[in-house]
């Protein structure tokens, strides 16, 4: 089969960088795979065999406006009809709003859109500064997908499309990101060299959404001689944050990694304050590992992760406190990983899923 990824870019986001183990894992079953990026932007590597295309030149951003946007599409269908001389696509996939809209322009044929996020929390989210703009991002959203055969990354994505955004009858499939878990206990074994002694991890971009000021706040609540590390970027926003809160010696900047699985393996627990989130890969990866996780019950993803076994380490979005307390539970007395089922992300479970989705007509 034939499958094409269509993406804004490959900047390093949770959503490129399981759009990027997806092609490579649907090339190891022998499928042709294509990835076309609206803008050659590149941190996650493809493997040579996949057939990677970029709408734009090396430093040269696609054009985020109405005539941007419609320019862009153009390039999108020519390019997609070049490629299709030598076969057509049985499947085609976009990501992310952006991406969505540009590929929807573009008419393509057998094109599903990925939904990677809680629309209806990050609209909320939104009101609560600007409520007109809020309301405008629903109409778009409603717009964009209330035709369109649609796959969420986790349940919640998808009762969330059905019920908050408004798109009862529209057809949703449940597929999640896939992880290939020996593969990545092999890449926890390579050699880095994180912090030295204990040490808490987030794994995160510095954005409103990942609440670093929650997570900031709790952990200037525990009495350990753990450290933060924070694999994000260093901002001056972050900065102040962590000077404000007078977390300059136990607090980590770290920096984006290529490879964060050594540095979340030799972690003693990953913590997430997330407002929203899709589905939260670095909880799947710090289990996969056999490192507690605490989190935001947030919509959506943890708890469909963590399950009942591990439900008490779940809290309240945004209460510093509760999240302090289940850290601190979970420091002096770290829970049994094993127990929660990862195996419907697998990489073959989810990979025999869009299998299916090519086999079929939108």
């Amino acid at each position: 089969m034939r499958i094409g990824f269509i993406l804004t870019n490959l900047a390093g986001g949770g959503a490129e960088k399981a759009v990027s183990n997806l092609a490579a894992a649907l090339l190891a079953r022998g499928h042709r795979v294509e990835v076309i990026l609206l803008e050659r932007i590149a941190a996650h590597a493809l493997p040579a065999a996949i057939g990677a295309h970029a709408l734009t030149r090396e430093g040269t951003p696609v054009g985020k406006g109405w005539l941007g946007k419609r320019l862009a599409a153009r390039r999108l269908s020519r390019l997609l009809a070049r490629l299709a001389r030598d076969g057509p696509f049985d499947l085609v996939v976009s990501t992310l709003p952006f991406a969505d809209e540009v590929a929807i322009l573009a008419d393509l044929p057998r094109h599903w859109c990925r939904i990677a996020n809680t629309l209806s929390a990050e609209v909320a989210r939104l009101a609560a500064r600007d409520s007109p703009k809020a309301a405008r991002r629903m109409a778009r959203y409603r717009r964009l997908y209330g035709s369109r055969p649609l796959i969420a990354v986790s349940e919640g994505v998808g009762e969330d499309l059905r019920g908050a955004i408004g798109l009862a009858h529209a057809r949703v499939e449940v597929i999640p990101n896939p992880f290939d878990f020996a593969a990545l206990r092999a890449r926890a074994a390579e050699p880095a060299d994180p912090p030295r002694g204990p040490y808490v991890i987030h794994v995160g971009r510095f954005s409103g959404q990942k609440r670093h000021d929650v997570l900031l706040d709790a952990f200037a609540r525990l009495r350990t001689p753990h450290r933060l590390v924070l694999l994000a970027g260093p901002k001056p926003a972050l900065s102040r944050m962590i000077a404000d809160r007078g977390l300059g010696d136990r607090v980590i900047v770290a920096g984006f990694k290529d490879n964060p699985y050594p540095w979340i393996a030799a972690a003693d627990l990953l913590a997430l304050a997330s407002d929203h989130e899709g589905l939260p890969n670095v909880i799947i990866e710090a289990l996969s590992l056999g490192v507690p996780v605490v989190s935001t019950d947030c919509p959506s993803g943890p708890r469909e992760i963590l399950g009942e076994a591990l439900r008490e380490y779940l809290v309240p979005v945004g209460d510093a406190t509760a999240l302090a307390a289940a850290m601190e539970r979970a420091l002096a007395n770290p829970p049994d990983v094993s127990k929660v089922e990862l195996s419907r992300y697998a990489t073959p479970r989810v990979v025999e899923a869009y299998e299916r989705l090519a086999r079929q007509r939108p």
